[in-house]
């Protein structure tokens, strides 16, 4: 009896501590956590305000569509990148000791809810883009006349909805997101893993994020060939070509950030939720790769900061000027600005109008 009553009662929070510990080569600091949260937040800050100011200033149909979907993956990453590393620094700052600030494990709830939303939603949001793109270059005049900024916010909404689901599915399912070895973040659970339906999490979550980086580079090859295609066909409408090559060479560089960044967590964490890797010996591995995907968040938005007219005009000068040789004229390489990147689908809508006015006069 004496024993019995010794027991103390075990708080939710100690139950969902690891039974492993990740020995660490070194433990990043508060500073380093907090310099590392204020570059993201003042880069996704800077690409939100040049966004909305192109999409305030544009917001004619067959210019939204891109900004629209552009401004939210950037909106995403910003309220991603301050949540998340918020959390980490308050997890920091109070030594680790989830027991003392988390018994209930409502942080490590929201924490986890916010790590899967915030992995899942731009991964969508750039397979989205790149399908938009995809079929304003194969099929301008479906895309001019059907998809419309009402489509858009719709499919957008879809989107944002599917990924709060995905996050909230353990909650829905009663279980609860599981502090990690390294007691620094919270995912689903990763150690021991006896259930099907811890699994399910880890593959659904690793699945989707894959299919989402399968969607956009398929949709990209498709348009850039497409482009190249109508290159080497005809002279004709170059401006609106180059439209599309700005905005190609942006989903390019969101697709390229995106699998350096994600792919490796996302195949870490397949693996473990298939049982051909065990957590307790990719600890370390396993917060590498959930460090490399952090910094997508901080690169998506200088994608759109650094891929736009006057820069990449620049960039060519200086490199003409380093290089000594006219490489090309800049009339022929002309790459317009993200304010004026969706003339497209009226571009490509011109030789149809003018078929219609030469077919009506005769």
């Amino acid at each position: 009896m004496s024993t019995n009553s010794s027991i103390q009662p075990v708080s939710p929070a100690s139950e969902l501590l690891s039974n492993t510990t990740c020995q660490l080569e070194e433990d990043l600091s508060i500073s380093f956590s907090i310099i590392f949260m204020t570059v993201g937040i003042l880069s996704n800050s800077l690409a939100i305000a040049i966004l909305m100011k192109a999409y305030q200033r544009f917001r004619q149909k067959y210019k939204s569509s891109f900004l629209l979907l552009a401004s939210a993956l950037v909106i995403t990453d910003f309220f991603g990148h301050l949540i998340n590393g918020t959390i980490a620094v308050f997890v920091y700052a109070s030594d680790k000791d989830w027991i003392y600030f988390d018994k209930s494990n409502i942080l490590c709830s929201i924490f986890g809810i916010c790590m899967v939303f915030s992995g899942l939603c731009p991964l969508f949001l750039g397979s989205l883009m790149a399908i938009e793109r995809c079929i304003g270059v194969t099929k301008p005049i479906f895309h001019s006349t059907k998809i419309t900024t009402k489509h858009v916010k719709m499919m957008l909404s879809g989107v944002c909805f599917f990924a709060v689901f995905v996050a909230l599915l353990p909650i829905l399912g009663h279980r609860d997101y599981k502090i990690q070895a390294s007691r620094t973040w919270c995912f689903y659970k990763t150690d021991q893993i006896k259930d099907w339906e811890d699994r399910f999490y880890l593959l659904l979550f690793a699945f989707l994020g894959l299919l989402a980086l399968g969607i956009s580079f398929v949709c990209n090859a498709i348009t850039g060939i497409s482009l190249l295609k109508v290159k080497f066909k005809s002279q004709q409408h170059r401006q609106g070509r180059s439209h599309h090559f700005e905005m190609v060479i942006q989903l390019l560089g969101i697709m390229c950030v995106s699998c350096i960044c994600w792919s490796p967590f996302l195949v870490t964490m397949a693996s473990i939720g298939m049982n051909i890797q065990d957590f307790k010996d990719s600890c370390e591995r396993t917060l590498f790769t959930l460090r490399m995907a952090t910094w997508n968040q901080i690169l998506d938005p200088w994608v759109y900061i650094l891929l736009r007219k006057a820069v990449l005009r620049n960039l060519y000068v200086c490199t003409r000027r380093c290089c000594g040789v006219h490489v090309i004229s800049l009339h022929v390489w002309e790459l317009s600005s993200i304010k004026n990147s969706l003339k497209v689908a009226a571009i490509s809508d011109l030789p149809v109008t003018e078929k219609v006015t030469q077919q009506t006069s005769t």
